[in-house]
């Protein structure tokens, strides 16, 4: 509600601005009061006579509130498009004189009028254009270009003499752009390919204060070492260091990660990621630049991110490796080093190091991990409880919108979010705390928003608004560096020897170890050598993280007669389980069927329906080729194949009906190979119970689907 400050007489107001505009309101007073004047002058016995006057006059109510008059409006001016914002603020009674104020912010422009709108912006309003160009320029233009366009510019620079108003002013602008650019950015000037730049220009920076010669100063010290390291090229070192000899696998002990507590080995990843984000270098998360990597001659570029992504893949390649490397050990023995990882990825959530914390999710959700049925089952149920509420910390519902609400809430505060035990043990460890994001969303957005906006406009103007849309994400991940920069940690050997002698297991190692602790374990059901496990392993790549923990069916062991096996319900005790969709190992005595390909059998819903065709489906077969086919095998024309549905015929009567256009060969189960051609609209069979065409033929569409799968089933 506005405040009710009143003005009388051309007085001012405690609260009331000069700007301010009064808003006057006028309410009629209740029929039993009088005017406050009457009011004050009553007597005792004076109350009929003032009940039988006139109706009282209304009382009359003056907000003030400021008038805030903006117009914004769009100019082209020697090769920049300006976003113009003019902004008029009236004065009131003591200051009748209206104040008007004009900002100009650079929307577009070519690359010469953008660089050499830098020595202006402070003095068109645009404040932050600055930091925005220095934090994203590398999309469009170099380095080099940027140097030689403002060193042009200072060869002739505007005013008539060195202590000209315009001169002086000019020389601030210059100081000031170079004293933030060799702040914020100084490898910018470090990874020049010669000096020569740098040694032009130093000679025209102003040197008129202490200042301005401190710049001149340091810009010839890089050109020193840039000449050094042209003179000895041995000099030259990947920024990312060099690459360390390989660890001996020998000289690998598993399962000693055990010895060390949850809280130390959460807290020396964190020590590892929070140096690392420090080191991380903003605009290397760029779309433009992050996008290209993989390109040829681009392998130095974003370097700071690599190691970021190094460390990740390092720390889930540990926890498979420690997880599946024992291959001798029983389910009971492996359930401890599950609990393990989830007590330490709970720690790095106390500790706000959300890169570790999911990287070890991502590890337990692999597939390798994900399908040890029986040392899922025999972890403490306590355990999986806060491991499933740590891995919907990442879910991609929504755009990952609970990580992204994590790190606004907990950006720059002390301690993170959760309960009292964990953040009480923290207190002691130490008492700065930053916040290590998981870098992926970041790259993610920069990376669409590349994609989705223009680098250029029609007219070829160079698309600065695009920049400062990217600015505001780099700009997040500077605020999170900031929270980062105090912390102090203590290193520990024995836990760093460990860590750094864990060999890398190649995906195809990793899917190898883990069936041989299956056959070691009785848990050869869910070895799958067919195209369920294809599909779970090419996910894992996209998806990086698929739920292990949402479905509620599973599935039986195949049998070895003709009969196909049949689904079961799952028993109480079980904690993670498959959807039904996933299928068990297809029947042994099928001939032709492989790791992508599959033989079923196909009959008609006719009168004399009971003849059986096979027909060979692989991993690209939709459902209209596939109905082609089967039409064509019954001497059927295939062209009426949309008048058609394929359904798969369960044990105990129960009907799947396939998907109009999905893949047939990921939507089917492999509890049966008989399948049904019915016209669309026909009778339901009595007895049998088709299953929703909402169960979809993709992966993560059957994880949604699989409560409701299960209901129509059992």
């Amino acid at each position: 509600m506005l405040p009710r400050n009143l003005r009388t007489g051309g007085y001012d107001l405690p609260g009331v601005e000069s700007s301010d505009v009064p808003l006057i309101g006028y309410r009629p007073l209740p029929p039993d009061c009088g005017t406050p004047g009457r009011q004050s002058g009553r007597g005792g016995g004076s109350d009929e006579l003032e009940t039988s006057q006139a109706e009282p006059s209304p009382m009359k109510t003056t907000w003030y509130c400021p008038l805030d008059l903006s117009t914004v409006v769009e100019e082209e001016e020697d090769g920049v498009i300006y976003t113009v914002v003019v902004k008029q603020q009236h004065g009131g009674p003591a200051s009748p004189v209206s104040a008007v104020s004009r900002s100009q912010c650079a929307k577009a422009g070519t690359e010469e009028k953008l660089v050499l709108h830098l020595l202006h912006s402070f003095s068109m309003g645009d404040s932050s254009f600055i930091t925005i160009f220095l934090s994203t320029y590398r999309s469009f233009t170099t380095t080099e270009r940027v140097l030689d366009i403002l060193t042009d510019r200072l060869e002739n620079p505007p005013g008539e003499s060195e202590r000209s108003p315009m001169r002086q002013s000019f020389n601030k602008a210059v100081c000031t752009v170079f004293r933030t650019w060799l702040t914020e950015f100084p490898e910018d000037f470090k990874s020049l390919r010669e000096p020569s730049c740098l040694l032009r220009l130093a000679p025209l920076l102003p040197r008129d204060s202490s200042s301005a010669a401190d710049l001149c100063a340091r810009l010839l010290r890089i050109a020193e070492e840039l000449s050094e390291k042209a003179l000895l090229p041995d000099a030259r070192r990947d920024q990312s260091g060099f690459p360390s000899p390989p660890p001996d696998a020998c000289k690998f002990e598993p399962t000693s990660i055990l010895g060390f507590p949850a809280p130390l080995i959460a807290e020396q990843l964190t020590k590892i990621e929070t140096e690392l984000f420090v080191r991380l270098v903003p605009y290397h998360c760029l779309g433009s630049l992050w996008s290209q990597r993989d390109k040829k001659g681009r392998e130095g570029v974003c370097w700071s991110v690599r190691a970021t992504v190094r460390q990740f893949n390092k720390l889930a390649n540990a926890v498979l490796a420690s997880c599946l490397c024992p291959t001798t050990l029983r389910s009971q023995q492996r359930v401890r080093l599950l609990e393990k990882w989830i007590s330490v990825a709970e720690e790095c959530r106390a500790r706000k190091n959300f890169s570790s914390l999911y990287a070890i999710v991502s590890a337990l959700q692999s597939n390798p991990i994900h399908r040890l049925r029986k040392t899922w089952q025999d972890t403490d149920r306590e355990a999986i409880k806060r491991y499933e509420e740590l891995s919907e910390i990442f879910s991609e519902k929504d755009n990952y919108s609970q990580s992204r609400e994590l790190l606004k809430e907990e950006g720059t505060s002390k301690f993170a979010n959760t309960d009292s035990r964990l953040n009480n043990r923290h207190l002691n460890k130490s008492t700065a705390q930053g916040t290590v994001p998981y870098l992926g969303i970041f790259l993610t957005d920069l990376t669409m928003l590349d994609t989705a906006v223009k680098d250029r406009l029609d007219n070829g103007y160079i698309n600065f608004d695009k920049r400062r849309r990217e600015f505001e994400v780099l700009a997040q991940i500077r605020h999170l560096q900031s929270s980062c920069k105090n912390c102090v940690f203590s290193s520990d050997r024995s836990f760093m020897l460990w860590y750094h002698s864990v060999p890398a297991l190649t995906e195809e190692e990793s899917l190898s170890t883990s069936r041989t602790s299956l056959a070691g374990d009785s848990e050869s059901l869910f070895d799958f050598p067919s195209p369920v496990n294809h599909l779970l392993s090419k996910l894992t790549k996209h998806m990086r993280s698929p739920s292990v923990s949402c479905l509620d069916v599973d599935t039986s062991p195949p049998t070895n007669d003709s009969t196909p096996a049949t689904l079961t319900p799952s028993s109480p005790t079980k904690s993670h389980r498959r959807s039904a969709s996933c299928g068990n190992n297809p029947p042994n005595n099928i001939k032709g069927s492989g790791p992508d390909m599959r033989i079923i059998r196909i009959r008609m819903d006719l009168h004399d329906g009971n003849l059986y065709r096979s027909i060979l489906v692989t991993s690209n077969d939709k459902t209209p080729a596939v109905i082609s086919s089967a039409l064509e095998k019954h001497i059927q024309d295939p062209k009426q194949a949309s008048k058609y549905e394929l359904i798969q015929l369960l044990p105990d009567g129960k009907e799947l009906v396939i998907p109009a256009t999905g893949n047939v060969f990921y939507a089917m189960t492999s509890s049966s190979v008989d399948f049904l051609l019915r016209r669309r609209g026909g009778n339901t069979p009595l007895g049998s119970q088709p299953i929703s065409t909402e169960t979809s033929a993709t992966f993560p569409r059957i994880k949604a689907k699989g409560r409701r799968l299960a209901r129509t089933l059992f």
